[in-house]
């Protein structure tokens, strides 16, 4: 069981070289960021977890930048986003990116990706908040084309363009692995039909999820165990750990808190106990 670690890095928080640095050293195979461009300042979308909208949500650096400084001072830490908003970018761009930072860490990059809770923050972007998961299929299909293909074209709904040449090509094979960040019925057909990997928060509905997932990768000829399976949660003894490893889990993702480095690395030698779990599970 491998064991990532999840923040909202901000300017006042510990920096990604010493949290990339300290993570590394202590064991935690990945670490994972978060993406917001920014939060319109009059919203009539609310908070998904209530009350006022954390600062951070705002304040947090754009992940691919953040990310490569991380890459950049390790050479085993696996990097990802959690959650890249793909519907907010252009995909040609937004595929030359990630092969990028994939082909400069050496194959080291994890695109979790989501179609966004916040509304006008997608409208900012020209997207309607209704087709935003219409958008990031065509978008994700279009970018693994470009990462596969020399001349790569894709003609849909929301993405239409000839053949191009974009490069570099990613370090990954066939392509960096595309994990969908959500809960929904329907986001189980969609890691099914485009998705290397799930990336969910550990909601009371997950083992429901678990099964529809295998049902809908049956339907398409897949087996739930070709899904790489990152669970952000908190697990309380070896014993959690391991039931979820016999759920199929392969990774779960513990958060840091958006702190100075002491206390930041106060939170990470607090999950030794966990990392210590994993490895054992591993052997």
């Amino acid at each position: 069981m491998h064991i990532g670690l999840s923040t909202f890095p901000t300017t006042y928080a510990i920096t990604a070289v010493d949290l990339a640095r300290a993570a590394e050293e202590r064991g935690f195979d990945s670490l994972w960021t978060v993406e917001h461009t920014h939060v319109p300042a009059s919203r009539r979308t609310p908070y998904p977890l209530g009350g006022e909208l954390p600062s951070i949500y705002w304040e947090s650096y754009e992940p691919f930048t953040y990310l490569a400084q991380a890459a950049a001072v390790t050479r085993e830490l696996k990097i990802g986003t959690g959650i890249c908003l793909v519907p907010e970018h252009h995909p040609i761009a937004l595929a030359k990116r990630v092969a990028s930072l994939d082909a400069i860490s050496n194959g080291r990059f994890l695109f979790g990706v989501g179609g966004g809770w916040l509304a006008e923050e997608l409208e900012n972007h020209g997207v309607a908040f209704a087709d935003r998961w219409k958008v990031l299929r065509e978008y994700v299909l279009a970018m693994q084309a470009c990462w596969t293909e020399k001349d790569a074209e894709f003609h849909g709904e929301f993405v239409d363009f000839d053949p191009v040449w974009v490069e570099p090509k990613p370090v990954s094979q066939p392509h960096p692995p595309v994990y969908i960040g959500a809960t929904s019925t329907w986001a189980m057909e969609r890691i099914a039909e485009y998705a290397q990997g799930w990336y969910p928060v550990h909601v009371p509905e997950f083992d429901e999820r678990l099964q529809q997932l295998a049902r809908a990768c049956e339907a398409r000829g897949r087996d739930i165990s070709e899904i790489d399976i990152t669970l952000l949660t908190m697990p309380g003894s070896a014993d959690d750990l391991q039931q979820l490893a016999d759920k199929g889990v392969n990774r779960i993702v513990l958060s840091v808190p958006t702190a100075d480095r002491d206390e930041s690395l106060r939170v990470l030698d607090g999950y030794a106990d966990v990392v210590r779990w994993g490895t054992e599970l591993e052997s």
